[in-house]
């Protein structure tokens, strides 16, 4: 791409950017001085809760026979992916992280919050949620004012291309509603979104395609978890390839 086509996708002329998945985190990591990931069902919500708790989470791509090699070489447990939790183990379900041991090394693979957070370079990286979004955005405005929010967004099944997710909008939204400096029309879009759903968030995140999928599959309480706002002054920052917790 060139450097007059990148300028014109990489919101520079304004503080705070928003821009969806892969493409996003491209275009925007390298001129922001952080990028915050937002993957609202279920990633970022994971990682505030298992950090919160004290757990140290490795985000990890995807899910493959390699994964198992990574898990080994950092010493950490692998999350389940066939199921969203179980009784014994850990997986993409808040539900499944809710009790989970403050010092524990987990390993969390996902196409979507995993990816995007190994993907921004040297520039720092938080993960948020509904749950944090205050404490990321006051956090995040102390490493400068250029500042990049990325909805993760889903993967539609039939051909893996990207779903922009109400939930990551919103969360998006949260998070920048609560940030100072010119915001992008993306930006703006984003906390406009969030100020019309914002008193009945939990209730929207159930009837949003994404909740009303793991609704339909016997996940509800994940969806409740998630839908908690600003319940939480913990902020992940990716440390060495590591959600680490930080407190704002």
């Amino acid at each position: 791409m060139s450097q007059a086509k990148q300028m014109i996708y990489d919101q520079s002329e304004f503080d705070l950017r928003c821009e969806w998945g892969a493409q996003g985190v491209a275009q925007l990591a390298s001129i922001s001085d952080v990028v915050v990931i937002v993957d609202v069902l279920s990633f970022s919500t994971c990682v505030e809760i298992a950090t919160n708790n004290g757990a140290i989470i490795f985000p990890y791509a995807m899910r493959d026979e390699s994964v198992i090699d990574y898990a080994k070489s950092v010493q950490a447990e692998l999350a389940s992916h066939r199921q969203r939790w179980t009784t014994t183990g850990y997986s993409l379900s808040p539900v499944s992280v809710a009790d989970i041991p403050a010092g524990t090394r987990l390993v969390l693979p996902s196409p979507n919050g995993s990816f995007l957070s190994l993907n921004t370079g040297t520039t720092p990286t938080l993960a948020s949620c509904l749950r944090n979004c205050e404490a990321v955005a006051q956090f995040a405005q102390s490493y400068g004012n250029k500042i990049a929010v990325i909805p993760a967004g889903e993967r539609w099944k039939e051909d893996g291309s990207l779903r922009p997710a109400f939930e990551d909008l919103i969360g998006a939204g949260a998070i920048l509603s609560y940030l100072h400096g010119s915001l992008s029309p993306e930006a703006q879009i984003a906390v406009t979104a969030f100020e019309a759903f914002k008193n009945d968030l939990l209730g929207y995140l159930k009837k949003c395609s994404s909740g009303k999928e793991l609704i339909a599959k016997g996940f509800e309480p994940d969806v409740e978890l998630s839908g908690a706002f600003n319940v939480s002054n913990c902020v992940p920052l990716l440390v060495e390839n590591a959600y680490v917790k930080q407190v704002f």
